[in-house]
């Protein structure tokens, strides 16, 4: 190992117990890291140093003892979407600019107990709303990768762009992120990282902050798919305190990663190959196509009809929750808050204030679309095509075991190119929007790059709790693609 930054975090765990290194080393490194690269990719909120210090003398000594849990002294960082007891946790936004939670996620509490070390909040969309990362108020991420011979900034996709972001330059092993409509998925394939959409219900919500509570799941972010079950099956589990979650066992994910797919299923969804997909992305999805075949999978050719309602259906079931979610910010309870001369006029001044544009965007459309006389032509039937794609990805799993498809339509893309009309941007979520509607896992794994130089996902997507097949045809692409580029912006690159 050349470098403490050419671990992963299954080899830096190796490393820990055989005390090859010690959890003091490694954190230090990394906060080192982050102080010399995250000012210029502000994928960080909140800085945590001095606890993430104490925490590894901590883990250093559980391990001299040969105790410790399963990530014990390995340094991640945790979307700041997630409530941290005694920790700063804003969801990107000025509303909850000094929130400082009493209590802890379910989700961060299950990595503490396994000896996770956090480095801090990551930054994101406000309230996950987005799809590029500049929409934080604190500011946007910028993408550690660079277009061939452009210095211009990239965006990391969204809504976790700073927990992507982080993983790929190498400020921390692993991150938690939150998939609504994408938003691990895209990302991750912006960032060359991968990511895993769990089954809805397979990790709690509790202490998450909602944006649209039928939709939003939690999950891995990291730079290999071992790393990422690793992190799954900490983060993972039923919690009473979630009325959705699931109660059912947690399998050992990274018993699956050899599985292989002899004999598998590989579903083609015809309705995926979209006018105007870019010939690289179609390029991309045939190579995998390819890899799959020559490791003895069979491919099929599906259709998911209703596809192409997904991304619409999306958008009036998301922003119809997120309307009545974001409802309890009214400067009255808890959050910023702006005097006004009565209580209508606090309520207008302290939300005027306290959201960004794309939140008032979001939070104005959902309450149309709920709103008396228009409630049954739009969400009620939002919520009767949702019922439709879940039918469809049902069907489709009679015949096959999973489903491959393009993670984005294209690769990351400059600040200054991101389209003025939002209808533009929410197009990025073409293809991972229906997943999340019908509740399924899904997960991207980088492929390769584009012409210009960034990288590409595919995706996979997979049956109701069948995380285990999923990782295991998610393995045969990663080691086919081989995929061992570094991004401009690295902690292991000398400057």
């Amino acid at each position: 190992m050349s470098s403490i930054f050419d671990h992963t975090l299954a080899s830096a765990r190796e490393a820990l117990r055989s005390r090859k290194i010690s959890a003091v080393e490694l954190v230090d490194a990394h906060i080192d890291a982050i102080e010399r690269l995250d000012g210029g990719l502000n994928s960080f909120i909140t800085r945590t140093p001095e606890q993430a210090r104490l925490a590894a003398k901590e883990a250093d000594a559980l391990l001299a003892k040969g105790e410790g849990g399963s990530l014990c002294g390995l340094p991640i960082g945790i979307k700041d979407l997630f409530a941290t007891e005694g920790v700063r946790t804003t969801a990107a936004s000025k509303i909850l600019g000094n929130f400082v939670p009493p209590y802890e996620s379910t989700v961060t509490a299950n990595l503490k107990r396994e000896g996770a070390i956090s480095l801090g909040k990551l930054n994101l969309d406000e309230f996950a709303m987005g799809s590029t990362n500049l929409t934080s108020a604190f500011g946007g991420v910028e993408n550690p990768w660079k277009l061939r011979d452009s210095d211009a900034k990239l965006v990391p996709g969204g809504s976790s762009g700073g927990s992507a972001a982080a993983v790929a330059a190498g400020l921390v092993l692993g991150a938690t992120g939150t998939d609504t409509g994408g938003s691990i998925r895209q990302p991750a394939a912006f960032c060359g990282i991968t990511g895993i959409k769990p089954t809805y219900g397979r990790c709690s919500r509790f202490g998450t902050i909602a944006f649209a509570s039928s939709l939003d799941q939690a999950g891995p972010m990291a730079r290999t798919l071992q790393d990422c079950a690793i992190l799954l099956e900490s983060m993972a589990g039923f919690d009473p305190k979630d009325s959705t979650s699931v109660n059912r066992p947690v399998p050992h994910y990274e018993a699956a990663l050899g599985r292989g797919v002899k004999g598998l299923k590989v579903g083609i969804p015809k309705e995926y190959r979209i006018d105007g997909l870019p010939a690289e992305i179609e390029a991309i999805w045939q190579q995998g196509i390819n890899w799959l075949k020559e490791a003895g999978a069979e491919v099929v050719d599906i259709s998911l009809p209703h596809t192409k309602y997904g991304l619409p259906a999306y958008y009036i079931a998301a922003l119809a929750e997120a309307s009545s979610n974001l409802a309890r910010y009214d400067g009255v309870r808890f959050g910023e808050r702006v005097s006004g001369a009565s209580l209508d006029a606090l309520y207008e001044a302290t939300r005027a204030a306290g959201f960004g544009d794309e939140v008032k965007r979001r939070i104005l459309l959902g309450t149309y679309v709920l709103s008396s006389g228009y409630y049954d032509a739009y969400y009620l039937r939002a919520q009767k095509v949702r019922t439709l794609l879940q039918r469809d990805f049902l069907k489709a799993y009679e015949t096959v075991d999973v489903i491959l498809a393009p993670t984005a339509p294209s690769g990351a893309f400059a600040w200054d190119e991101k389209p003025t009309d939002p209808v533009q941007v929410y197009l990025n979520d073409v293809f991972t929007v229906p997943a999340s509607m019908a509740g399924v896992p899904a997960l991207s794994v980088p492929a390769g790059l584009d012409g210009r130089g960034v990288p590409l996902g595919l995706q996979l997507i997979g049956r109701f709790f069948d995380e285990e097949t999923l990782l295991a045809a998610g393995s045969v692409l990663e080691r086919a693609a081989s995929f061992t580029h570094r991004p401009t912006i690295h902690a292991g690159v000398s400057a």
